[in-house]
C-alpha cells in the first residue's frame, strides 16, 4: 500500500497553484541556526531527476540525524528499515558562503563526483527543505527532500515542498512519499 490517497490529491492540486522558475540552489534562509537543526529529522518525501512516483514501494521510511562535529561540520547519518535489516549510511557537511549551504567531505572517497546540499527552508522545529546537486556520468542529479520532526505533513508544508518541486523543474512523477502502511514507525511521534 502507498502513501495515502488524500497526500496525492492534495498534492496534485497544490501542483497547479506553484510555477515554474529557474531551477538553482537558492535558499530563503537569510541566516542558518545549525544548533536548531541538530537532531533527527524523517524523510517524508523526495523529490528528484532520478526519482519515480513508480519507486514508492521501495522506499521505505528512514530518519536523517544531523551532529555537529567539534571541527564545526555537520554529519549526517541515515537510518533505514528494509524487512527485518536496519540500513545505515552517513557522510559530513562541510559549511559554505551561503547559510544553509555545504558540500559533501568526499575526502574519504576520492574521485567520488562532488555535491552540493542546500537547506532551502526551515522552521527548525516542524520541517525542513533541503536541496542537493551533484553529478554523475556526465548527468545533473538533483534532489528535494523533506523533512519533518514527525512523520505527519502539515497542509502549509506540503505547499513550500510542492513549490519547491516546481521551481526546480520537476514533475509530480518525480515525487516520492515513504509507504507508512506497513511500516512499524508510529503515523506521528
Amino acid at each position: 500500500m502507498g502513501p495515502s490517497p488524500a497526500l496525492w490529491v492534495m498534492f496534485i492540486l497544490l501542483k497547479g497553484q506553484t510555477s515554474n522558475t529557474q531551477p538553482g540552489m537558492i535558499s530563503v534562509l537569510q541566516s542558518f541556526q545549525e544548533d536548531q537543526f541538530q537532531g533527527e529529522w524523517f524523510v517524508v518525501g523526495l523529490a528528484g531527476s532520478t526519482h519515480r512516483k513508480t519507486d514508492s514501494s521501495l522506499l521505505s521510511p528512514f530518519t536523517a540525524t544531523f551532529e555537529k562535529n567539534e571541527n564545526g561540520s555537520l554529519k549526517v547519518s541515515y537510518a533505514m528499515t528494509r524487512g527485518h535489516r536496519c540500513i545505515t549510511w552517513s557522510y559530513v557537511l562541510i559549511a559554505a558562503a551561503q547559510p544553509g549551504g555545504f558540500s559533501v567531505d568526499n575526502t574519504a572517497a576520492p574521485g567520488k563526483d562532488p555535491e552540493e546540499v542546500q537547506v532551502h527552508d526551515t522552521d527548525y522545529s516542524v520541517f525542513a527543505l533541503m536541496l542537493s546537486r551533484r553529478r554523475s556520468g556526465g548527468q545533473s542529479v538533483l534532489t528535494v527532500s523533506l523533512l519533518c520532526r514527525t512523520w505527519v505533513i502539515r497542509t502549509r508544508v506540503l505547499e513550500r515542498f510542492v513549490h519547491l518541486v516546481r521551481a526546480q523543474g520537476l514533475s509530480d512523477n518525480n515525487v516520492v512519499f515513504p509507504d507508512l502502511a506497513d511500516s512499524p514507525h508510529p503515523s506521528s511521534r
